[in-house]
């Protein structure tokens, strides 16, 4: 066992693991954070897509101990003081969604996107997800609610969600 330390949405966690332990197992099996999906199990999908130090990484690929130290954010932590992000009120407001599996690694995405790209085209929209597949929705609902929470950014819409 290796200790390794991961700050998770905001909370640190020193943790021992084995030097083989995915990022996703640990996030799942050790933190009980299951909003990170695992799909394919080989990169391919998104599902399982988190921010590691602001940037999208497959977590079903990396290596917990190569994440030690870094900051990571998980499809839970996107909601902040019970109001949803503006790309999940969005994938909400626009069906964005059916089964589900998918919209975490979509999700993560697409935050990360808006942030470095706060007014894009649909074009823009579909490279950008282009990593990230869905089985059920045909991605026009998803396409269409990164566009409308890169307007819900732009125009600081008050209209978000509570969880509450």
């Amino acid at each position: 066992m290796v200790p390794i330390t991961l700050t998770v949405n905001g909370v640190k966690h020193a943790l021992e693991v084995e030097p083989r332990w995915l990022l996703a197992d640990v996030l799942r099996d050790e933190l009980h954070l299951t909003g990170t999906h695992l799909g394919c199990e080989q990169g391919v999908c998104g599902a399982c897509t988190v921010l590691l130090d602001g940037r999208p990484a497959r977590s079903c690929l990396t290596l917990a101990v190569t994440a030690s130290g870094c900051e990571i954010t998980t499809v839970e932590g996107l909601a902040k003081d019970g109001v949803l992000h503006p790309v999940q009120e969005a994938f909400w407001q626009e069906h964005a969604l059916q089964c589900g599996f998918c919209t975490p690694g979509f999700l993560m995405t697409a935050a990360h996107f808006l942030e470095n790209n706060p007014n894009p085209t649909r074009s823009a929209i579909r490279e950008a997800l282009s990593g990230n597949l869905c089985r059920c929705t045909g991605y026009q609902h998803i396409v269409n609610a990164v566009e409308r929470a890169a307007t819900i950014i732009r125009e600081g819409d008050s209209h978000a969600i509570s969880q509450d």
